[in-house]
């Protein structure tokens, strides 16, 4: 509020009226530029802008309940040298925006997550498709979480405040877009559901896309979800979206910056290029064309055509930048290869659009695995084995994701491996990347649902591709499933995955596709020069996992309905395929198995099996490598590697317990004690041998108030008289007194 004088304070009337404007246009300075969403829920998503990182080329704050997310851009302005679009998205969870302290030594946030680099990957794929063609200059978008209300998942939000940040800004985009999250819960469509929300549904599905209905990308797990009811989400999702892009594109329209104009790139002359088609385009036809050829005799074909049709072109046009002849001959061959495909019928591997590759499937490969296969589709190949091991062994999440996902622990877990052997190249071998680490993601999520509930081993499936021609993430869920089986887990049904492709007729000045083919089980070469990856993984009865990456700015839903109706087609007959290998969990034990058992003891007994300090367990560990855990007072688990090693310790354990057998005492009887472990609280003693210590509280050892037994000089060995008063209703361990006793004797002399 600005307090205004009286007249008398100023000379004249105007310079009264000039500080009234003046305060008039300070305060619409403050007025926060932002817009309020309201989804068909009654939930609203608030974007604004102007208020934070003014330096940034753009940057945006997307709020929904209590959790905030601030997203900024920045791109240089000159470009790269790199021939694609060089973006980087980095999204990072903050303790702080939770209200905690980071756990690790440094109590500071330290190299991503696996949660961090999935989101930002998810942000990536939902934004890279609206890039122009030519856009080549370095642009990083970084989210920065600055509130998280453990209630609303920030992913969905940093989509679309990375949306709105990128339109306000001055880099060329073709956006905007919106994002939501699809939860189904009683057969009802919920938009953005609340953690709690989605741990009640049977599906999580976030959907990017743009105006006019157009699905830019899909990511998605579900709980075995029928094909009608994934089809009515993502219809419902795309049409809440709509209210996101309008009021983005209103928020840039007042607010945003001018696009700022790209160089045109250098174009070579109509000479060069007629020479490059002629030498081309024959050649590379042919090749396209036989069906003979595998990925290294196709790749080493083109690679041949290649080098000769650069060296000549150098040869006749010495002055031309190397770079723009190859980037132009790249044009041309992908030009061919999706052309071929319109004119042929055919791929470039003589399939038909709706063929399998040949698949082969192997079981119980190493006898020391608990479960084995190797799965062939083509020339993708997988060698996935199952570990089962205690429950001690689950995966244990950070604390923010334990937060934003409302789990603690999963004792499911999928890692996998993509060897630079497998595609004939030489490169890093160590941890893993982000791609890789996406993959295995999805596969883990195509088989989570799969997997019974109350199974009382922990999981840990690993897939290796040893071959990869395309779609090895899918493979990895074909090749688990079987893993599975042969390990003897109790799989509800087997699952398996499928990629979809799409080669369209894309025009440009329209924005909009005249004409399209579906690919189904996709190559690597139809992937890469072709618009869509959709892989889709379930059961023959419905879909457990989705990911849609799509490379033109945004696909009719008629396309992606008609893509889930051919990768349904196609699970159910990969399926069929399996089931010759192995159609059911095995039931038959394999020796080295472990073992799982529950172990009920008398609560009196339970420090006879512990042992002191648990020395009993830690010895049956070393000796057995059986792992004894307790439930609770009375109940523990047992686990054995193998069911010798339970056998044996179960022979140990029974020794434990019915060592001697325990003489009755009587209430009130006085009894000889011998100290075998002086504590702070008191001495641990025993009545007879083979019992377990019981512990003689310091309160009961002496009339006078004793802080340590050591002021009595009680050591280890000494014998000492005490009376029995039964055993604790509750705990079960026995009730002892030393210091009665003196009261009586005092009695006596007295």
């Amino acid at each position: 509020m600005f307090l205004i004088t009286t007249n008398k304070r100023f000379k004249s009337f105007n310079a009264l009226k000039k500080i009234i404007q003046n305060n008039r246009q300070y305060s619409e300075n403050l007025k926060v530029p932002e817009v309020n969403i309201a989804f068909s829920n009654g939930r609203n998503l608030n974007i604004s802008t102007g208020q934070y990182a003014r330096l940034a080329d753009g940057c945006a704050v997307a709020t929904l309940g209590d959790t905030s997310v601030m997203v900024t851009v920045v791109s240089k302005t000159k470009p790269s040298s790199s021939t694609f679009l060089p973006l980087v998205v980095d999204y990072r969870q903050k303790s702080a925006a939770a209200g905690r302290i980071p756990t690790n030594f440094f109590r500071r946030e330290l190299g991503p997550t696996e949660k961090e680099i999935l989101t930002s990957r998810l942000i990536d794929r939902s934004l890279r498709p609206l890039f122009p063609e030519n856009f080549n200059y370095e642009t990083q978008i970084i989210c920065n979480m600055l509130a998280l209300d453990g209630i609303n998942n920030p992913d969905v939000i940093s989509i679309n405040a990375a949306s709105a940040a990128v339109s306000l800004s001055d880099v060329p985009w073709n956006g905007p877009i919106g994002a939501v999250r699809v939860g189904l819960i009683d057969n009802e469509v919920v938009i953005n559901p609340t953690r709690k929300e989605l741990q009640m549904s049977i599906l999580n599905l976030i959907i990017s896309a743009t105006k006019r209905n157009l699905v830019v990308m899909l990511e998605g797990n579900a709980d075995n979800i029928l094909q009608q009811d994934l089809l009515k989400a993502i219809k419902s999702g795309t049409k809440e979206v709509q209210n996101i892009v309008n009021d983005i594109e209103t928020l840039q329209k007042s607010y945003g910056k001018k696009k700022r104009e790209l160089e045109s790139p250098a174009e070579l002359s109509e000479e060069i290029l007629e020479a490059l088609r002629s030498l081309t385009e024959m050649r590379v036809r042919e090749i396209f064309k036989n069906y003979s050829y595998d990925k290294l005799g196709r790749d080493n074909a083109l690679s041949e055509v290649r080098t000769d049709v650069l060296e000549k072109i150098r040869v006749s046009f010495p002055d031309v930048d190397l770079g723009m002849i190859l980037e132009a001959y790249n044009k041309i061959v992908k030009k061919m290869f999706r052309n071929l495909v319109f004119e042929e019928e055919k791929r470039c591997d003589g399939r038909e659009f709706d063929q399998l590759r040949d698949i082969s499937c192997k079981v119980n490969l190493y006898k020391p695995l608990h479960g084995s296969a190797m799965f062939q589709r083509g020339q993708t190949q997988v060698f996935c084995t199952v570990t089962l091991d205690s429950h001690e062994s689950a995966l244990r999440l950070d604390p923010l994701s334990i937060l934003t996902s409302g789990v603690k622990e999963k004792n499911f877990f999928l890692h996998y491996e993509f060897p630079p052997f497998a595609t004939k190249e030489t490169g890093r071998v160590g941890p893993i990347g982000r791609r890789e680490m996406g993959h295995g993601a999805l596969a883990e999520k195509g088989l989570a649902p799969v997997i019974p509930n109350e199974f009382p081993f922990t999981i840990r499936l690993t897939s290796e591709v040893l071959e990869s021609n395309g779609s090895s993430s899918m493979a990895s869920v074909c090749g688990g499933s079987l893993a599975l089986m042969d390990a003897g887990v109790p799989i509800t049904a087997p699952a398996a995955g499928v990629a979809i492709g799409l080669i369209t007729c894309y025009d440009e000045a329209k924005k909009n596709i005249q004409d399209y083919r579906l690919l189904t089980d996709l190559l690597g070469i139809e992937d890469y020069m072709g618009d869509m990856d959709f892989k889709i993984a379930g059961t023959k009865k419905g879909v457990t996992a989705l990911q849609a990456d799509i490379k033109i700015p945004g696909l009719p839903l008629k396309i992606v309905m008609e893509a889930i109706q051919k990768a349904a087609d196609a699970k159910s007959r990969i399926v069929g395929i399996m089931n010759e290998s192995i159609d059911k969990p095995r039931t038959e034990r394999k020796e080295n198995w472990p073992v799982c058992e529950k172990l009920e003891i008398e609560p009196h007994k339970r420090a006879r099996l512990l042992g002191i300090g648990g020395s009993n367990l830690k010895k049956l560990f070393a000796e057995t490598g059986v792992l004894v855990s307790p439930v609770d007072d009375t109940t523990f688990q047992v686990f054995a590697p193998s069911q010798h090693a339970m056998d044996e310790a179960q022979e140990i354990i029974n020794k434990l317990l019915t060592t001697e057998r325990t003489p009755d005492l009587e209430f009130g009887g006085i009894y000889k004690a011998t100290v075998v472990e002086v504590r702070d609280i008191g001495v641990m003693v025993t009545l007879y041998p083979g019992m377990p210590p019981a512990l003689l509280h310091n309160s009961q050892l002496d009339q006078r108030k004793i802080a340590h037994p050591s002021a009595l000089g009680l050591e280890v060995g000494q014998e000492l008289q005490v009376k029995y008063f039964g055993r604790d209703p509750v705990s079960g361990l026995m009730r002892l007194s030393r210091k009665v006793l003196q009261s009586t004797v005092n009695k006596v002399y007295s």
